[in-house]
C-alpha cells in the first residue's frame, strides 16, 4: 500500500491538549488539518480534500453527531472515512455514530498505539476502494467503448443491407435515408420514446430486405404485374421477415416486424396477414406511411415521380382505409419537416 504519507486528515476537538496529543502522533506520518468546533471543522473541509476526519463527539454549539451528519449530506465529503473520538464508552453512544456513518470509534484517553493502527487501517481501505473505483471506471469505459462499437458495426451492417435491397428494386441510398428519416420524424410525433424513434430509423431500412428475394424479371418489370407475378412480389414480406427473424436484438427484431407487416392496411386489406386497425404494429403503420409516400415522390420502373403536393393529398385520401387516420392526420402536420428530408435526401 503506498501514498499514505500524502494523505491529509482533519482533527476536529474542542479540547487543545487532546488536538496536541494527536497532532504529536500523527504529524510525521500525515497532512493534518486542525479544528477546535464543529463549524470550523465544516469550513476546513470546504477548502481542503480530506482523506480522514478524526472527530470529537461532545462539544459546544455543535456536536459530533451533527458534524458527520451534515458532512454525509454533501456529495464532496460524504465518502470521507470518519472516526469518533470520545470519553463516553457506551454502546448506544457508539452505535448512533455508525448509524449516521462513522466507521469506528476510538475512546479516550488516547492510546498512542491504537490511534495510529486504526488511523492506518482506515486509510488503506480508502485507498483500495479508489484503486478499486478506478478500475470500475476503466472497464465502465472499455464496456462503452465495446458497446458502441458493437452499436456501429450494427448499424453500418444494417445500413449495407438495406442499399442491397433498395438497389436491387432500382432505388438508392437516398430512398433507403429518406424513409428512414421520415419514419423517425413521424414516430417521436406518435409519442416514441427518443431511443425507440432511433431505434425505428435503423430498423425500417429494412422493410424491403425480402426483396433480395424476388427475381429481377418482376422486380425491374416496367409493365403491370400478372396476378401470379404480384402474389411473387407479395412475398418479400414472409422473405423479409424469415431473413430477419431468431435475433436476440430489439432493433432486428422490430426490423422483422416491419418486414413482415408494413403492407398490412388499416382496413385489413393488406398483405400478408390480413390485420386491421391497431392489431398492425405500430412501428408497421409508422413505416407503411412513409414506404408509400416515399414511392410516390420516386421514380420507379413502372412509373414517374409524382409532386410532393399530390403526394401529401394521395395520403390523405387513403386515411381511414389504407393508413392509420390518427398517424395521416400527424403526418400532414408535419409537412415542412418532411419536404426539408426530401430537399436534403434529394438524387
Amino acid at each position: 500500500m503506498s501514498g499514505l504519507s500524502n494523505r491529509r486528515i482533519l482533527l476536529v476537538d474542542d479540547t487543545k491538549a487532546n488536538i496536541d496529543i494527536l497532532v504529536q502522533t500523527l504529524k510525521q506520518d500525515y497532512k493534518l488539518g486542525v479544528a477546535l468546533n464543529g463549524p470550523k471543522a465544516i469550513e476546513y473541509t470546504k477548502a481542503n480534500r480530506l482523506d480522514l476526519i478524526l472527530l470529537d463527539i461532545l462539544m459546544p454549539e455543535m456536536d459530533g453527531f451533527e458534524v458527520c451528519q451534515r458532512l454525509k449530506e454533501n456529495p464532496v465529503t460524504k465518502t470521507v472515512p470518519i472516526i469518533f473520538i470520545t470519553a463516553i464508552d457506551d454502546p448506544q453512544h457508539k452505535r448512533k455514530g455508525l448509524e449516521i456513518g462513522a466507521v469506528d470509534y476510538i475512546t479516550k484517553p488516547f492510546d498512542i498505539s491504537e490511534v495510529r493502527a486504526r488511523v492506518k487501517t482506515h486509510l488503506s481501505l480508502k485507498i483500495t476502494q479508489e484503486e478499486l473505483s478506478n478500475r470500475n471506471l476503466i472497464l465502465e469505459e472499455k464496456i462503452r467503448e465495446r458497446t458502441r462499437e458493437l452499436k456501429e458495426t450494427q448499424v453500418e451492417i444494417i445500413k449495407r443491407l438495406s442499399l442491397a435491397s433498395k438497389y436491387r428494386d432500382n432505388g438508392t441510398g437516398q430512398n433507403v435515408a429518406r424513409i428512414s428519416r421520415m419514419a423517425e420524424l413521424l414516430g417521436r410525433s406518435a409519442g416514441l420514446k427518443p431511443a425507440e424513434a432511433e431505434t425505428l430509423a435503423l430498423s425500417s431500412m429494412l422493410h424491403d430486405a425480402g426483396k433480395i428475394g424476388i427475381s429481377d424479371s418482376i422486380l425491374l418489370k416496367k409493365g403491370k404485374l400478372t396476378s401470379d407475378e404480384w402474389h411473387i412480389m407479395k412475398g418479400h414480406t414472409t422473405i423479409g421477415s424469415k431473413l430477419l427473424s431468431g435475433s436476440r436484438s430489439k432493433l432486428i427484431q422490430d426490423a422483422e416486424t416491419i418486414a413482415l407487416t408494413h403492407h398490412e392496411k388499416w382496413n385489413g386489406s393488406g398483405y400478408n396477414l390480413g390485420l386491421k386497425g391497431d392489431e398492425i404494429p405500430l412501428i408497421s403503420r409508422i413505416v407503411g406511411i412513409c414506404d408509400v409516400f416515399d414511392a410516390l415522390i420516386s421514380d420507379r420502373p413502372y412509373k414517374k415521380a409524382w409532386p410532393v403536393s399530390l403526394a401529401f393529398q394521395e395520403i390523405e385520401s387513403k386515411s381511414g382505409i389504407d393508413f392509420d387516420p390518427r398517424l395521416v392526420k400527424l403526418f400532414l402536420g408535419l409537412e415542412p419537416e418532411l419536404v426539408k428530408i426530401i430537399n436534403e435526401t434529394a438524387m
